[in-house]
């Protein structure tokens, strides 16, 4: 097409029923909304395109309306391959009730795959997700019982299992940048994340596909310095400028400098944030960070206060902090900002990420936990009818040299006293967090076990560590009984040898 600049209802119209879309995101980073309503708008009027199979890597949405949100639509999809369903839940309910084929692999598979389909490969090799609910022996990633094709394998290579994750031709890719020429050539220097634009262009162009770009702006012809250009224009079919409500940098943030390194943000005064039981938790898990050297990775949920933690006590400086999507250094985002950071050292693509990740890259990293079995498995992606997915989470534990995974000691109502040195639990929360088996095997503590992984679950009453023979409790705050305010609430018994005090003064 010679004429690349074009309206986003001419541009939804190059996408045909049974098409394979890959949408790009990260939370609410780097979502390109206006293709996203002008493909819900053209369904809703005429009842076509139908039969997508959508691919996406961290389930872009604000757990409200945008985002996946807004095309998941019986009918529109017939299938999903995604890393992570929590922000699309309206996406994610279609998965569950089995309106739809739905996959959920890791977030770094997902990422790492558009690479795989742009070099014409059959797919990925990876030890990422053995002995998961996505190992096929267990339940190959797949959401419901409408889903029946084997998309994973195992397989034997040099006498190691491994899991092969099948690729698919990718029709149609829907990217977003800053600016584009004339040519189709695309900028980000406002985007907040690069994620993985170039590489979905690429998987799409060499299926033969088409790849359609949201922007900002249009630029003169050759205005473009080469060095910003994330996606050349021969990859381009269509470029499509955004409503500026329907481009935001993140979905907690319009547009801030602080988040695509245009400018830094001064630390010198910082609001020292309450003391509760999440502050706690990210207190103990710090002691623990500040032992290691390296680069570190922060997950989603009470994790995210770890870095806060250290801006306020200073000790931020002193450690490498990173996010799956691309960023290394600085202090990363929370909420609808999560994946971004402040004043961060590199901003780098995602399957780049996950590659030094997988590899043995991280450190250490702090991760969420929702339930905890009694070998030391964890569950973060599915609780009866309740699906998240795994996100970056099963790339991230499988492969960080030592883990720590924070989360309160149970949830639904949990009210808690910091006192001066203490811990008073004033009302006990209703939902048991360590159970005998857990739902889904997120993270396998057998698996870690065997192979030496240094694992602690922390608490704001208690801390645990994975050994061969089990869980062991080896801390316990001060005023909390073990009998009473641990032992009862859990569904298995844990090791007790000899624990220690929790330091009286990360309550204090």
């Amino acid at each position: 097409m010679n004429n690349k600049i074009m309206s986003a209802n001419d541009a939804i119209a190059l996408v045909k029923s049974n098409d394979v879309l890959s949408i790009a995101g990260f939370v609410g980073v780097g979502v390109p909304d206006e293709l996203l309503i002008a493909l819900e708008e053209r369904f809703l009027s005429t009842s076509n395109p139908v039969n997508l199979t959508l691919m996406f890597t961290a389930g872009p949405g604000d757990g409200k309306q945008r985002g996946l949100n807004r095309i998941a639509h019986a009918g529109l999809i017939k299938r999903t391959i995604g890393g992570h369903y929590g922000l699309a839940p309206k996406l994610g309910n279609l998965a569950i009730s089995g309106k739809i084929e739905a996959y959920n692999f890791p977030q770094g598979i997902v990422s790492q795959m558009y690479r795989e389909i742009a070099a014409g490969k059959p797919g990925i090799i990876s030890r990422v997700g053995l002995e998961t609910f996505v190992d096929p022996r267990i339940e190959g990633g797949k959401v419901n019982k409408n889903t029946t094709e084997e998309l994973v394998e195992v397989v034997t290579l040099g006498g190691e299992e491994l899991l092969f994750y099948k690729a698919i031709k990718i029709d149609v890719a829907f990217i977003r940048g800053t600016s584009a020429d004339p040519k189709g050539n695309i900028s980000m220097e406002r985007e907040a994340l690069r994620i993985d634009n170039l590489a979905q262009a690429m998987a799409a162009k060499n299926s033969n596909g088409l790849v359609i770009a949201q922007v900002e702006k249009i630029v003169e012809q050759d205005s473009l310095n080469p060095r910003i250009v994330e996606v050349p224009g021969v990859m381009v079919d269509a470029v499509v400028v955004a409503k500026s409500e329907n481009h935001v940098q993140t979905y907690a943030t319009v547009y801030s400098p602080y988040l695509d390194g245009h400018a830094k943000l001064s630390i010198e005064e910082v609001t020292p944030t309450p003391l509760d039981f999440r502050k706690v938790i990210c207190r103990r898990a710090s002691m623990e960070l500040k032992k290691y050297q390296g680069v570190i990775n922060l997950g989603i949920g009470v994790p995210e206060g770890v870095a806060s933690v250290a801006r306020e006590e200073g000790w931020l400086g002193d450690v490498t902090l990173s996010a799956e999507p691309g960023v290394i250094g600085g202090q990363p985002s929370s909420g609808l900002d999560f994946g971004t950071a402040v004043n961060t050292d590199v901003i780098i693509t995602q399957n780049q990420q996950f590659d030094f990740y997988d590899g043995g890259g991280l450190a250490a990293a702090v991760l969420g936990m929702a339930q905890v079995g009694a070998t030391g498995d964890v569950n973060v992606s599915r609780f009866g009818s309740r699906f998240t997915g795994a996100g970056g989470f099963i790339n991230i534990s499988q492969n960080a040299k030592n883990l720590i995974f924070c989360g309160a000691f149970k949830s639904g109502g949990l009210q808690v006293n910091v006192l001066d040195g203490y811990l008073e639990i004033e009302k006990e929360g209703k939902i048991q967090k360590f159970v005998n088996t857990v739902e889904q095997i997120t993270f396998s503590g057998d698996r870690a076990a065997k192979k030496g992984q240094s694992v602690l679950y922390i608490t704001e009453r208690c801390v645990f560590e994975l050994s061969l023979d089990g869980v062991k409790l080896i801390e316990v705050a001060p005023g909390v009984d073990i009998e009473r305010d641990i032992l009862s609430h859990m569904g298995f018994e844990p090791l007790i040898e000899n624990p220690q005090k929790m330091d009286s003064n990360i309550f204090i």
